[in-house]
């Protein structure tokens, strides 16, 4: 299994809404590296879903369901998408501000890169910041 970060700024689609959905298309990432980390995930792998630009906080974690196809927001076929949905929420928000207080994350793709919008969590990563959110897989 591999372990991702996806971002999403709250206004536009939040946490709240995702679960509601239930579901969810992950379309309109037009950045080759974001789309080349969508083209490697595979089927059940779990990804931080974490809150940009307004609260800066990962707040839960969402499943892989669906590897990576013409993403149909985009006529030109470079751009992949993938289809996600809720798998558990964080028990308190891990902020931006935590991690990168926290020497441990200082290589994490979030903090070296912190404008790319999805991102590879390294499996130890992965469950250091569950532990932080008060979740236990």
């Amino acid at each position: 299994m591999n372990y991702w970060l996806i971002k999403s700024e709250p206004a536009k689609y939040s946490w709240e809404q995702f679960k509601k959905d239930k579901k969810t298309t992950w379309d309109g990432v037009r950045n080759y590296a974001a789309r080349n980390n969508l083209r490697a995930m595979k089927k059940g792998d779990l990804a931080f879903f974490y809150h940009s630009n307004e609260g800066m906080e990962i707040v839960g974690i969402a499943m892989l369901t669906k590897e990576h196809y013409p993403d149909p927001s985009s006529n030109e076929p470079a751009w992949s998408a993938v289809d996600f949905k809720p798998y558990n929420e964080f028990n308190k928000p891990v902020t931006l501000q935590l991690l990168k207080q926290n020497d441990f994350f200082k290589n994490m793709d979030l903090i070296r890169l912190a404008r790319l919008s999805v991102g590879k969590v390294t499996e130890t990563e992965f469950y250091k910041i569950c532990d932080l959110g008060g979740v236990k897989l």
